[in-house]
């Protein structure tokens, strides 16, 4: 085994990658005071620090245990320790590699294995979404515990269908459409109303993350490539941007340049979606003097904004949001521990359920201090995850604006 992760580190580009990353660590720990994990549980091991040991020894040839495979599975790759960083440690790419390297010598358990490969596979299906209808129609039956996982129906009306000379591409996602489905149509009024036509490719699908942070890096580098496809025609013909609702799919598109740089086949083309991937909250801003004309007054005004981690960390994407609801109106209430995760982080809501949902518990009493009429947020699981957890409104901020505009053609 020494062997085979000294000819890893030196003939593979993620062992390449993960020696140059692990060579800019200082050890200084000042990622343990932003680290959800650390904070709850105060092990040294489950915070950036020590799972870098970790990722080092195995690394060095010394065998991971399931004690290994449990820090690491903890993680939530919020990536909060990188906006801490005083060295510029891109750890969530490190953990993706160590996480990889300990999948593929610690065996899990059947039932792990049924669980994972049952979201790797059921979430990114074509039969999610009439399986997610079927729950839907169950839910007053369900325990408590799985209707929390099932999101009451959402009417998401009308899909304009207008054609404008300026057109974008919006990626559907995979339980976005099934779960929430109101985000991508209200994304798609809003921009519709600014002139911008959003085209969604029927064979884009699922933006690889999925399959990827549960160490299928293959197949999520599939979906990489699958969208690519979707999109390059659409690019070619003039398409200004790839328009994001869901950050943690942002995140995972803006790393599409480095994911498939190493492809001859894709990396060029990889590295083009990456650099036009924009968050809505990127793109509206410029647009606010105009959006601001076709809205009236306010009343009840009151909101917080949760910042996802792949939003702030993953994307550093910071304040845009916050300043355009403030300039349209709102009153946007400050809250604490704003840099924090809640907790959903993609499967970890279902694989870490009793970590997630203190972290979710301990977001909540920040969000609800200020008794805002709305609690807003920007990635369809924050959203759902959050809303678990209140009898408060939860949405997408993109939905509150379409409501606001809405509101005032009426």
């Amino acid at each position: 085994m020494q062997t085979n992760l000294a000819d890893f580190i030196r003939h593979t580009p993620e062992g390449q990658e993960a020696a140059e990353i692990l060579g800019k660590c200082v050890h200084c720990g000042f990622c343990t005071a932003t680290c959800p994990t650390y904070q709850l549980l105060g092990d040294e091991l489950d915070g950036p620090r020590g799972r870098i040991y970790l990722i080092k020894q195995v690394l060095e040839g010394v065998r991971p245990t399931e004690k290994t495979q449990l820090h690491l599975d903890r993680c939530l790759t919020c990536r909060n320790c990188e906006t801490t960083c005083p060295s510029g440690v891109q750890y969530g790419r490190l953990v993706d590699i160590g996480r990889k390297v300990v999948e593929d010598q610690v065996p899990r358990p059947l039932g792990a294995r049924v669980v994972r490969t049952a979201l790797k596979a059921g979430l990114t299906s074509p039969l999610f979404g009439p399986a997610m209808k079927l729950g839907q129609m169950a839910r007053p039956l369900l325990p408590a515990s799985l209707k929390t996982k099932v999101p009451a129906p959402q009417d998401a009306g009308i899909t304009p269908g207008r054609p404008h000379p300026r057109k974008m591409l919006l990626l559907a996602g995979c339980v976005q459409p099934a779960m929430l489905p109101n985000i991508n149509a209200a994304t798609a009024r809003v921009f519709d109303a600014l002139g911008i036509e959003l085209v969604v490719p029927a064979a884009a699908g699922c933006c690889g993350a999925i399959r990827y942070h549960l160490n299928d890096h293959d197949g999520g580098l599939n979906d990489a490539r699958a969208n690519i496809d979707a999109w390059w025609p659409h690019i070619e013909a003039g398409c200004e941007a790839i328009v994001m609702n869901a950050s943690g799919c942002g995140a995972q598109v803006r790393e599409y340049g480095h994911m498939l740089r190493n492809d001859p086949a894709y990396a060029a083309k990889a590295q083009r979606v990456s650099e036009i991937t924009k968050d809505v909250a990127e793109l509206l801003p410029s647009m606010a003097d105009a959006i601001k004309a076709k809205l009236k007054p306010i009343a009840n005004g009151r909101v917080v904004f949760h910042s996802p981690c792949t939003l702030q960390h993953g994307q550093q994407v910071r304040g845009e949001v916050e300043r355009l609801l403030t300039a349209l109106g709102a009153e946007v209430s400050p809250v604490g521990e704003s840099h924090f995760c809640c907790g959903s982080a993609g499967t970890y809501s279902v694989l870490q359920a009793d970590l997630a949902t203190q972290l979710r518990d301990r977001r909540l009493g920040h969000l609800e201090a200020p008794a805002p009429d709305v609690i807003l947020s920007a990635n369809v699981g924050c959203i759902t995850h959050l809303a678990s957890g209140t009898e408060r409104p939860v949405a997408h901020w993109i939905e509150w604006l379409d409501a606001r505009l809405a509101a005032a053609a009426s």
